[in-house]
């Protein structure tokens, strides 16, 4: 495995409204942050049919803008790229940091809240922790719901639970993020969401950003695991924000006012 890449990324979000703007408003968590095996070598956001009202970091250390959507706009346009120099840590990010004190990522959300289908994993994940050290525990816990929860594009939406996912028996990559969390956190861990981007091997053209999650193990710090793919992030993946949930590092959220659909269009390309 390469242990040191640097990857481009080039990243276009399009809303596109079929009647004219009257208020909208959008948050933005696009910008990877220089942090343990990820240097920000360079980057910029460009955005079309809107203002950059502020920037910020939120309590999770994201940076984070606000944009405001220009008035009687029809589309609205961002467009991120740079490049950025990441490390092969084994997924291993190191030891707890910034404004949100280590306890936050024990709570769960409305989104991890275990229902039924996972406390019938929470309870079978407590009898092998009986037999098995932590990491390996967790690692068996990631193969358990990729075994259960298979991978299907299209399958949920941003609205659905980890319970939701779980009981479908399908979802996407934040799904698989989603049901790790709440299993991890019953079983004592703090665990974290993590949106970014990955290093496809078989492809440069993406159509979404990718998710995986983050569990706190004494000792050891927060150690990574992309439930979808099987494995602990490694020099393919970068990283852009966390959160206790998707809500919490969403690339983008936002509000709008008045009447008419909007359709979201997402082009990206990551290479090295």
């Amino acid at each position: 495995m390469v242990k040191t890449r640097r990857l481009t990324v080039r990243h276009v979000t399009t809303y596109s409204y079929d009647v004219p703007v009257h208020y909208a408003l959008q948050r933005l968590r696009l910008t990877p942050k220089d942090g343990p095996g990820q240097k920000v070598l360079e980057w910029s956001t460009k955005v079309t049919g809107g203002v950059v009202q502020c920037g910020f970091d939120d309590q999770f250390q994201n940076r984070t803008e606000l944009v405001k959507v220009d008035t009687g706009a029809t589309t609205v346009e961002f467009l991120c790229e740079g490049v950025i120099e990441v490390e092969d840590l084994a997924g291993a990010s190191g030891k707890h940091r910034g404004y949100a004190p280590l306890w936050l990522y024990e709570q769960q959300t409305a989104t991890t809240k275990p229902g039924p289908t996972i406390r019938g994993l929470i309870s079978d994940m407590q009898k092998q922790r009986k037999e098995m050290d932590d990491i390996p525990l967790l690692h068996a816990l990631s193969a358990e719901i990729l075994g259960t929860v298979s991978y299907s594009i299209g399958a949920t939406d941003s609205a659905f639970t980890a319970e939701d996912a779980m009981a479908e028996g399908k979802g996407v990559c934040q799904d698989h993020a989603h049901i790790m969390i709440s299993v991890a956190r019953a079983l004592g861990f703090p665990a974290r969401y993590v949106s970014g981007y990955l290093l496809m091997d078989d492809r440069v053209d993406q159509d979404a950003t990718h998710a995986w999650c983050e569990i706190h193990v004494t000792g050891l710090g927060w150690l990574g695991f992309d439930v979808s793919n099987g494995i602990s992030p490694d020099s393919r993946y970068i990283t852009v924000a966390i959160g206790r949930d998707y809500r919490d590092a969403a690339p983008i959220l936002g509000i709008r006012q008045g009447e008419g659909e909007e359709r979201l269009d997402v082009a990206l390309q990551v290479q090295q």
